[in-house]
């Protein structure tokens, strides 16, 4: 595929994706296929060898669109990337086809380990506003990822995963309660006493165990209440 070939073919992405684009002028300054127009000729140069004149570019791009890719990136065909600003794509990260990614997504890396150490996105997955995917981790094929998701282990396909929500803490002018340093102090020797007397109940329980094995008639203990 040539660059032209490749411009086509993000704009009829773009086109089927983003019904708030009314004409092709205005896809042409779109930030998402200024940055991915930019990564194939980075990209080409790479695999070549030119990685300083690779990363010149990718850097350019990224000033003027809030994207950055690392030219080393291998994506698929049919990538979207919706509104743009903050994306940020690692070196060894490897996109199928028909995947999304909208603002703010990170796919990034831990450490600094070297070779491979960024994600993996089968094809048809879409990764919500903000998400974090860190690690050398595989997201299957047809998985969503919730808006403000931080994923470090390998996600199945056709799986669905979402943070946790927000909560409110005013209404109007009324503080709600929330969970004060204190509170939660005595909310976690609560659960650290539970766990201890657990810890006892299944100690007494194999003894139990043990001597009926034996037949050695015990008691069974009784249950914890939490």
């Amino acid at each position: 595929m040539n660059k032209i070939q490749f411009a086509l073919s993000q704009i009829k992405s773009i086109k089927q994706r983003d019904p708030s684009l009314k004409s092709t002028l205005e896809i042409l300054f779109f930030p998402g296929f200024r940055a991915m127009n930019t990564w194939f000729s980075a990209h080409k140069l790479y695999l070549k060898g030119h990685y300083a004149l690779a990363r010149f570019l990718s850097l350019r791009v990224q000033q003027k669109t809030g994207i950055d890719i690392h030219p080393g990136a291998q994506i698929g065909t049919d990538f979207f990337i919706d509104h743009g600003s903050g994306v940020v794509i690692g070196e060894t990260c490897i996109i199928g086809d028909h995947v999304t990614l909208y603002q703010g997504v990170t796919l990034g890396a831990t450490g600094k380990t070297t070779g491979n150490r960024h994600p993996i996105l089968q094809n048809n997955t879409v990764i919500g506003a903000g998400a974090k995917i860190i690690g050398r981790i595989t997201i299957g094929h047809d998985a969503r990822i919730g808006a403000g998701s931080v994923i470090i282990r390998d996600v199945p396909p056709y799986t669905t995963m979402v943070p946790a929500p927000a909560r409110p803490v005013r209404y109007r002018n009324h503080k709600l309660p929330v969970l004060t340093v204190e509170r939660l102090n005595s909310r976690m020797e609560e659960e650290l006493r539970y766990i201890r007397n657990t810890e006892e109940r299944l100690e007494r329980k194999m003894r139990c165990l043990e001597r009926k094995r034996r037949s050695t008639p015990c008691r069974e203990p009784e249950r914890l209440r939490h």
